[in-house]
This record gives C-alpha cells, sequence and structure tokens, in this order.
C-alpha cells in the first residue's frame, strides 16, 4: 500500500479516465446500418469497451477472429472510429476536478491503456488532455501490454517517480493486475464498462471507488504532504 506523498496516479484509458462508449457504440451501429442489420441497445455494447474492438465485433456481429468475415468487420469499424475518435467522448462526470487536484498539488499524472496510439494520440488532442499529462503509454510502446506490468515501469520510468509510492487505477482484472504487479496501489473504477456479472471485489484492487469524486475523496486521504 501506498505510504504519503503520492507520487503519481496513472489511468486507463477507456472506461477509466474518458467515457469512449458513445463513440464506440455509434461506430459500431452505423457499421451494422452499412450492413443492413438494426441498431444494438448502447447498453448491449457498453460493457463490451474496455475489452477493445475484437469484443465489440463479436458483441455487434457474433464473429471471432476465426471467422471468415471477421478482419473485414474489424478493419471496417476501427476505421469509422478513426474517423471520429473524439466527437461524442467526454471525460467521466467528475474526473476534471480529480485532474485539477492532480495539478494542484503538482502531482504528474499519466496514461497507461492498451489503446493504440493510432486512437489514443488524436483522442486525447481532440480533448486538449495530451500536453497535460507528463506520460501516455500505449500498447506501440511495449512489448507486453496489461496485465503485464512493462507499461507502468516505463510510465514511472517516463516521469521519474517510483511507482511503489503511485496509485493505478483501472476498470478492467487487467489494470487491477497490472497495477500489482508493478508493486502500485490498485483502485478499480466501478463506475467503468464493469460487465454486470463482474464481481469487483473479487479483482482485490486495493480500493473500489463508484465515481470520480470518491477519487478525489480517496486521493485527499492517502495523499499528506
Amino acid at each position: 500500500m501506498v505510504t504519503s506523498p503520492l507520487s503519481t496516479v496513472l489511468f486507463d484509458l477507456d472506461g477509466t479516465l474518458l467515457d469512449t462508449a458513445p463513440d464506440f457504440i455509434r461506430c459500431l451501429n452505423q457499421l451494422r446500418e452499412q450492413l443492413g442489420a438494426p441498431p444494438l441497445a448502447p447498453e448491449v455494447i457498453r460493457p463490451a469497451v474496455s475489452s477493445g474492438a475484437r469484443a465489440m465485433i463479436q458483441v455487434g456481429f457474433g464473429l471471432t477472429p476465426d471467422d471468415r468475415d471477421y478482419a473485414a468487420r474489424h478493419a471496417a469499424f476501427l476505421d469509422l472510429y478513426e474517423a471520429g475518435v473524439a466527437e461524442e467522448t467526454r471525460l467521466f462526470p467528475g474526473m476534471g476536478d480529480v485532474l485539477d487536484w492532480l495539478e494542484q498539488h503538482r502531482i504528474p499524472w499519466g496514461i497507461v491503456t492498451n489503446k493504440p496510439v493510432r486512437f489514443t494520440t488524436p483522442l486525447l488532442a481532440g480533448l486538449a488532455l495530451g500536453s497535460r499529462c507528463a506520460s501516455v503509454v500505449c500498447p506501440d510502446h511495449v512489448e507486453q501490454r496489461k496485465p503485464h506490468p512493462e507499461s507502468l515501469y516505463l510510465a514511472c520510468q517516463q516521469m521519474g517517480v517510483d511507482g511503489r509510492q503511485g496509485l493505478y487505477v483501472g476498470d478492467h482484472l487487467r489494470d487491477i493486475e497490472a497495477g500489482r504487479s508493478a508493486g502500485m496501489t490498485t483502485v478499480a473504477a466501478r463506475y467503468g464498462y464493469v460487465d454486470g456479472a463482474d464481481q469487483v471485489e473479487s479483482w482485490h484492487a486495493d480500493h473500489v471507488v463508484d465515481s470520480a469524486p470518491e477519487l478525489t475523496a480517496l486521493l485527499d486521504h492517502l495523499h499528506t504532504p
């Protein structure tokens, strides 16, 4: 567990820092419309967002990578997403206050995501976040993506901080596993894209928060300069 003061806070991106689901839902239903299929309800797609395009293609079309049409649907979906990566995406409610708190306390924050650079860079630019975060690590930058801790180690190295005094916040079991393996204090974001069948407590994160304001309160509690 972290002892004060905090050295850094690292965030997963989709479902933790940003509510990217509206753009994914729009693009998946746009592709379904192009193929003559009716739209899916947002609540059907939303839980799959943190598991990436593969999971969304399975939800949207019942296809896996072994299926004949999978590669074409996957590529078309990602092209649609790239063309409108920041149209409806926003910070989760209260997350702007979390970032303001970190910057006011001079605590560097970063992003460690399994989202490729192709989408992450324009997304952060579109939301004016790229210049604010001290590190952005995507799978393009490492040999092993989460749940391996390599990307978290790299982010801490880039910021020049001791990760053992930092937090990693995520909405998926792999985030908690990566943070734990990196020796960081872990925070499960239950407000994110958590599948209804998942029991977040079973992830054994050090803390669980149900909203960004709860995260601010946790930071206040943990950080004693």
